[in-house]
Order: structure tokens, then C-alpha cells, then sequence
């Protein structure tokens, strides 16, 4: 006993205060789990309300992008005056800091890399008279874009791929002839087997 307070009381009385305490570290644990939960859900909400309030100026600022861009090299042809393309080049790289701004990088392809429906989307076929070229790039007509944050691809590269025609090639084998090149067929519109098909690849608009 101690100073009138028994041995078993003070231990008693001290269990009391370590089980109060720790039904308040539990406690406050929960209320910062709850806090943090919280707070993740009100940072989703916000992403999702700013995605769908810029992803329509977005795709609008890549369009008018492409439209400049394809307007500034045809302007620059030969034999035409080099200033009103230099003009509608500038714009384009504007639109392009814009883009930037908003969280978009410019990405494209080189002529005969290999067909990647994640990075690729194909606007027309080549047919091709080696093997080695199937389904690989030939022309790019237009970049793509990829969101910097998250690596999402926003606009696949657009661009022209060579097709090999096994059976054309046979056929022309046979006949002592040799496959058409550089003559540019619209999507869908070469008949006959082939090795890969690049064609109908998934576009994220």
C-alpha cells in the first residue's frame, strides 16, 4: 500500500489510462485514415471535372493544330511564296505551346517503324514490294499526342502504312511481273491475305 492506496488500485487506475490512450491513438488513426480517403476522392472528383471541362478544347486545339500544320506545308510548296506558309507555321507552333500548356506532348513515328495499335492509327495503305516493309510506317500525315501526367496516348499518330500482298506477289512471280509500288490505296480497299493488318486500329478520339 502506498500512502493509503493500494498496490492492486494503482495498477488498476494505470490500465485505465493505457487503455484510454490507446482507444485514442485508435481513434485518431481512423479519423486520419477517413481524412486521407477524404481527400483522394475530392482530388478524383476534381481530375474528372477538369478533364471533362478541357477535353473538348483540347481535341478542338489538335484539330485546328493539324489544319495549320497540313496548311502551312502545302502553302510552302515549290514555287510558292515561302511567307504565307512561314505565317501559318507560326501559328501552329502557338497552338503547339498550347497544347503543352495543357499537359500534351508531341510524339511521331519514323518511316518504317513497326505498326503499334497503342501509338498508331492508320489513314491509308501502300502497297509495298518487299516483305520486310509489311506493315510498317511509310508516310506520317499528321503527329500524335500523349497526356505528359499520365502517358495516356490522347491522338494516336496518323500515317500511311506499306501492305505486302503475298498473293499478288506470287501472281506477279508467275506472270514474270513484279507488284505495283508508291501507288497509295485508301483504307480497305486492297483485296487479298496479308501478313498483319494495321487497318481499324483503336483511334482515341
Amino acid at each position: 500500500m502506498v500512502d493509503g492506496v493500494d498496490g492492486f488500485e494503482v495498477d488498476g487506475r494505470l490500465a485505465a489510462i493505457e487503455g484510454a490512450v490507446a482507444e485514442f491513438n485508435r481513434r485518431s488513426a481512423h479519423r486520419e485514415a477517413v481524412i486521407d480517403r477524404l481527400h483522394e476522392e475530392n482530388q478524383r472528383l476534381r481530375s474528372g471535372l477538369h478533364r471533362s471541362l478541357i477535353e473538348p478544347i483540347v481535341a478542338d486545339l489538335i484539330r485546328l493544330y493539324d489544319s495549320l500544320a497540313q496548311e502551312a506545308a502545302r502553302m510552302s510548296g515549290d514555287g510558292a511564296d515561302p511567307a504565307p506558309g512561314r505565317l501559318l507555321d507560326s501559328f501552329a507552333d502557338d497552338v503547339l505551346l498550347t497544347l503543352e500548356r495543357a499537359g500534351l506532348d508531341e510524339f511521331t513515328a519514323r518511316p518504317g517503324e513497326p505498326f503499334d495499335p497503342a501509338r498508331h492509327a492508320a489513314v491509308a495503305v501502300v502497297p509495298a514490294a518487299d516483305a520486310a516493309l509489311d506493315n510498317t510506317v511509310a508516310e506520317v500525315t499528321a503527329v500524335g499526342f500523349v497526356e505528359r501526367e499520365t502517358g495516356r496516348v490522347r491522338r494516336p499518330v496518323r500515317a500511311r502504312f506499306h501492305r505486302f500482298d503475298h498473293a499478288e506477289a506470287e501472281t506477279g512471280t508467275e506472270a514474270g511481273t513484279g507488284t505495283e509500288t508508291g501507288t497509295e490505296v485508301e483504307t480497305g480497299a486492297v483485296p487479298g491475305p496479308r501478313t498483319a493488318e494495321p487497318l481499324g486500329a483503336p483511334e482515341t478520339s
